[in-house]
C-alpha cells in the first residue's frame, strides 16, 4: 500500500498546484498557495500520509516541537486531545493518562502503564529515560486508543512514538543551539550529520538542561515552638521528663540543591548504512544521565508568612539516573512485493533518589510529637531489558496489503525501597519503618501477531488485525521486612548500611514474602472499514481492543489483567487547496478490571503497594478534533480539542491509600487497613474539556530577516486527582494556561533568537494530590505543580 500512497499523495499535490478546488473548498483568498506540509507517519508500520491514515494519530513535527519548547512528553500532552501527562510520587517519574484512561503504577518496579513509550518502534519501559528530554527528533506520534494489534505490549489506550532524526547519506549540516532563563537556566543542544562513505553516514546529537529548583527551604527557627512548648507538648504525649531533648534545627535542610530543578544531558550516535536500494541498517547508541531532583509536594495552602513555592524540608533532594539504550532497525526488501524488518532494543537503566514524602506539612511541636517525618528512599533500582521484532510485509500495491510479526520482549530487574516514618522529627519514635527488597523480578512478552488490508476498491478498504500474547512474570527471593516495634531495639531510621534480618539487632520482622509467578495469555483483535468520499474526505470506523497484563504485587498476591474495547468512527478532511486539514474521531470505550495501583497498610501493619480491579465496566465516551491552518502565507492557526463524557469506575469498595490519611476503616476481611468505596466515581485526570490554541504570524521585514510572535493558550474544565473524588483538595479547578515565544530569524545567515514567556500569568496547576490527617476530620493537601512563570532566551544556528 504504501506505493499506491505515495501515488495517490503525488496525484492530490498536482491536483492541487494545478489550482483545483473541491465542492467543500473555501474559494481562495488570493494571499498565496503554500500548502501545509505532508506528514508521513508510521502508525500502521508503514511509512503512509497522516490524511491517508485511519487511526486517530496526533503527529508533532520537529518544527512545532521547536516552537512550542517541548523539552519532555509532559509538554507533548497540550498538544494532543485527551492526553495528559502527571509526576506522581517520589520517583518523579511522568505518568501518562489518555482519554481518561492511566494509572500509577509506572513509578514503580512493576511498570506497566496502559499508555506505551516507544522510541523509534521499541518498547520503552522505564519512562524516566525516555521522557526525559526528547533530543533530536524527527517526530512525536501519539495514537490515540487501543493499538494492541500492531504495537502490543501495554498499548492499552494508546501508544506514544518517538521517532529521532536518522543519518542522512551524503548531507553534511548541523544545528547549535543554546539558552539562558531564570532560575539559572542553561540549555544547550546540537546535532552534526556527517557522511562517511557513498553508502554510510554518521549523526551526533547532544543535549544538555539545567536550571535551580523552583522550591526554597523554610527556616525552622520562628517556626518550631519555644523549649517550654516543646517540653510541654512531650510531658502531654505520655513521655517522661528525662527522655527530653530539644528538636535540632540542624536536622532541617536550609541549603544545597533544591527541589525541583533539573540537570539532565544526553548523547546520542546514530548510523545509517544502505549499501544498496534493497537493505539498510540504521543503529544508534543512546546516554541519558540524571542529576536533577525530584518535585517537592507542597502546601496547596502554605502557613501563614510562607511563601507558596516553599516547604520545610528534613530530607534533602537526591536523584540520580542513567541510562544507556541500543537500538537498531534492518530492513531488506526481499522483491518488489516483500519487505522484511528487524527492529530491536537494548536498554540498562541503574538509579537512586531521596524523597522528602511529609513535605513538611505540620510543624513539630516536639523532638517526638505534632508532626511526622517520611523519607522514600530508593537505595538502588537496576534494570535491563532488550526486545525483539521480525516482521514480514507486502510493498507495492497489491489487493491485498499484509503484515506478519513475531515478538519477544524481556525485563529483570532489582531494587531496594527504604521508608522511614518517625514522629515528630527523626529524633522521635519510630512510627514505622520498612525496607523492601526485590533481589530478582523476571517479566516476558511472547507475541505473534498480523494485520490484513482488503483494498476492495480504490476508495474502499477493509482491515483486520490479530494479535496473541503470552506474557509471564515472576518474583524471586523478593521481601518486604517491616518494623516490629520492639523498645529495647534503638529507634533510629533504617541507613542503607543496614541489612534487615532476624537476629541483627536492627528490629525488622518480614513483613512480605514477594515470591511467585503469574502467566496469563490474551487475544486482541482490530476491525476497520475506511473509504474516501472525495481524494479529501477520508472516513473510517474500527472496533479493537487492548490489553495488559496482571502480575504479583507485595506478598506475592496476583492481580488480574485487563482490557479495554474501543469504538471509533473518525474523520480526516483537507479543505483550501491543502492549506487547512481538520481531523475527528468519536469514539466510546469499555474498560475492564481496571487496575488502581497504590501504597497500602495491611490490617497487620504492615505495608505494600497494593492493586486492585475495578470490577465491571468502565466507561468513557468522546469526542476529539484537531484543526491545522494556513490561514495565509504569514498566518498559521492549530487548535485541539476533547471532550469526555461518562467517565465512571465500576466496582471497587476496597480502595486504599497511604497517600490519603483519614479513610475510614476496612472490614478485617478486605485485608486493608483503610480504604473507601470509589464505586461510581469519576475517572482522575479525565477533564470534560480540554482547548488548546496556538497562533503565530510572520512579519516579514525588508532585509530578508523574520520576526514571528507565536501565542499558545490552554484551557481544562475541573478535573479530579484521584479516584477517591474527595473533594476540592483532591481537584484541580478548571485553568487557563498561555505561553508565548518571539522569534527573530535570518533565513540567509541562518540563524535565529527568541524570547520565551513559559506560563504567562504563573498560574498553579496541580498533577496529583495527597493529604496529612492533622485531627479527625482536618486535613492538609499537598501537590505537585507544574513550572511557575519562567522567561528566558534562545540562540540556535545552523551550518
Amino acid at each position: 500500500m504504501k506505493h499506491r500512497y505515495k501515488t495517490l499523495s503525488a496525484t492530490i499535490l498536482a491536483v492541487l498546484a494545478a489550482g483545483h478546488a473541491g465542492a467543500q473548498d473555501a474559494p481562495s483568498t488570493g494571499d498565496g498557495d503554500q500548502q501545509l506540509d505532508e506528514i508521513v507517519v508510521t502508525a500502521t508500520k508503514r511509512s503512509t500520509p497522516l490524511q491517508r491514515t485511519p487511526v486517530a494519530i496526533s503527529a508533532i513535527s520537529a518544527d512545532t516541537l521547536d516552537k512550542e519548547r517541548v523539552m519532555t512528553v509532559q509538554d507533548v500532552t497540550s498538544l494532543v486531545p485527551g492526553f495528559q501527562a502527571t509526576t506522581q510520587g517520589d520517583h518523579g517519574v511522568i505518568t501518562l493518562t489518555l482519554r481518561g484512561i492511566g494509572n500509577d503504577s509506572a513509578k514503580t518496579e512493576y511498570a506497566d502503564p496502559e499508555v506505551a513509550l516507544f522510541v523509534d518502534g521499541i518498547y520503552t519501559p522505564r519512562a524516566e529515560g525516555a521522557a526525559a528530554l526528547l533530543m533530536d527528533l524527527d517526530s512525536v506520534e501519539v495514537l490515540r486508543g487501543p493499538q494492541g494489534t500492531l504495537w502490543g505490549r501495554n498499548s492499552t489506550v494508546g501508544a506514544v512514538n518517538m521517532q529521532t532524526a536518522r543519518p542522512v547519506i551524503g548531507d553534511s549540516s548541523g544545528t547549535v543551539q543554546f539558552g539562558i532563563g531564570e532560575y539559572d537556566r542553561f540549555g544547550a543542544r546540537a546535532a552534526v550529520n556527517v557522511p562517511m562513505t557513498d553508502t554510510w553516514a554518521l549523526r551526533v546529537a547532544f543535549a544538555h538542561e539545567q536550571h535551580d529548583g523552583y522550591v526554597d527551604y523554610q527556616d525552622p527557627i520562628g517556626q518550631i515552638p519555644s523549649l517550654a512548648d516543646q517540653q510541654a507538648a512531650w510531658l502531654a504525649s505520655g513521655g517522661a521528663a528525662a527522655d527530653f531533648q530539644p528538636i535540632n534545627p540542624n536536622l532541617f535542610v536550609t541549603s544545597g540543591d533544591k527541589y525541583n530543578a533539573q540537570n539532565q544531558s544526553a548523547f546520542r550516535i546514530s548510523s545509517l548504512w544502505q549499501p544498496s536500494d534493497a537493505l539498510s541498517w540504521n543503529l544508534s547508541v543512546e546516554y541519558f544521565r540524571d542529576r536533577g531532583t525530584p518535585n517537592a509536594n507542597l502546601m496547596q495552602k502554605p502557613r501563614a508568612g510562607q511563601p507558596f513555592w516553599s516547604a520545610l524540608i528534613d530530607v534533602a533532594p537526591h536523584l540520580e539516573r542513567d541510562v544507556l539504550a541500543l537500538r537498531s532497525r534492518v530492513d531488506y526488501d526481499i522483491n518488489d512485493h516483500l519487505s522484511l524488518s528487524y527492529i530491536a532494543g537494548i536498554s540498562d537503566f541503574s538509579g537512586s533518589s531521596d524523597y522528602d514524602q511529609d513535605g513538611g506539612a505540620q510543624v513539630p511541636t516536639s523532638f517526638s510529637t505534632g508532626a511526622t517525618f517520611q523519607q522514600d528512599r530508593t537505595n538502588y533500582s537496576n534494570y535491563f531489558s532488550h526486545s525483539h521484532e521480525l516482521n514480514l510485509k507486502t510493498t507495492g500495491e497489491n489487493t491485498i496489503d499484509w503484515i506478519l510479526g513475531l515478538y519477544y520482549a524481556a525485563e529483570e530487574n532489582d531494587i531496594r525501597f527504604d521508608i522511614p516514618i518517625f514522629n515528630g522529627t527523626q529524633q522521635g519514635t519510630v512510627a514505622w519503618q520498612g525496607s523492601f527488597i526485590q533481589p530478582e523480578q523476571k517479566v516476558s512478552s511472547t507475541a505473534i501477531f498480523g494485520q490484513a488490508t482488503w483494498n476492495i476498491s480504490d476508495d474502499v478498504r477493509l482491515t483486520g488485525g490479530l494479535r496473541y500474547t503470552d506474557d509471564h512474570k515472576e518474583n524471586n527471593g523478593g521481601r518486604g521486612w517491616g518494623w516490629q516495634y520492639n523498645p529495647a531495639v534503638p529507634q533510629v531510621p533504617i541507613s542503607t548500611g543496614t541489612t534487615p534480618g532476624p537476629g541483627t539487632g536492627f528490629g525488622f520482622g518480614v513483613g512480605g514474602i514477594n515470591d511467585g509467578e503469574y502467566d496469563h495469555e490474551q487475544t486482541t483483535w482490530l476491525i476497520r472499514a475506511d473509504g474516501d468520499i472525495t481524494d479529501k474526505f477520508l472516513i473510517y470506523g474500527s472496533v479493537s481492543t487492548g490489553y495488559k497484563s496482571g502480575g504479583l504485587q507485595d506478598g506475592g498476591v496476583p492481580y488480574d489483567h485487563e482490557t479495554l474495547t474501543s469504538y471509533e468512527i473518525g474523520t480526516k478532511n483537507s479543505f483550501r487547496n491543502g492549506r487547512i486539514t481538520w481531523n475527528n474521531a468519536l469514539f466510546y470505550m469499555d474498560f475492564r478490571d481496571f487496575q488502581l495501583a497504590a501504597p497500602i497498610t495491611f490490617v497487620d501493619g504492615s505495608r505494600g503497594l497494593g492493586f486492585s480491579n475495578v470490577e465491571g465496566s468502565t466507561k468513557v465516551s468522546g469526542f476529539e478534533s484537531e484543526l491545522n491552518a494556513r490561514l495565509t502565507d504569514n498566518d498559521r492557526l492549530q487548535v485541539v480539542l476533547s471532550l469526555l463524557h461518562q467517565k465512571k469506575l465500576g466496582t471497587l469498595r476496597y480502595a486504599g491509600s497511604n497517600d490519603y490519611q483519614g479513610l475510614p476503616a476496612c472490614p478485617p476481611a478486605s485485608g486493608i487497613g483503610n480504604c473507601l468505596d470509589v464505586t461510581g466515581n469519576e475517572l482522575a485526570h479525565a477533564p470534560d474539556a480540554q482547548l488548546h490554541v496556538a497562533y503565530e504570524h510572520d512579519f516579514d521585514l525588508a532585509s530578508g530577516a523574520r520576526i514571528t510572535p507565536r501565542i499558545s493558550a490552554h484551557y481544562e474544565t475541573e478535573s479530579w486527582l484521584s479516584p477517591f473524588n474527595l473533594g476540592d483538595g483532591d481537584k484541580q479547578k478548571s485553568y487557563a494556561r498561555g505561553d508565548f515565544t518571539l522569534r527573530y530569524e535570518a533565513p540567509q545567515s541562518k540563524w535565529w533568537m527568541d524570547l520565551y514567556v513559559d506560563n504567562v500569568a504563573d498560574g498553579r496547576v496541580r498533577t496529583n494530590a495527597g493529604r496529612t490527617q492533622v485531627s479527625p476530620g482536618n486535613f492538609i493537601y499537598l501537590s505537585q505543580y507544574l513550572p511557575p512563570r519562567v522567561i528566558g532566551v534562545n540562540f540556535g544556528f545552523g551550518f
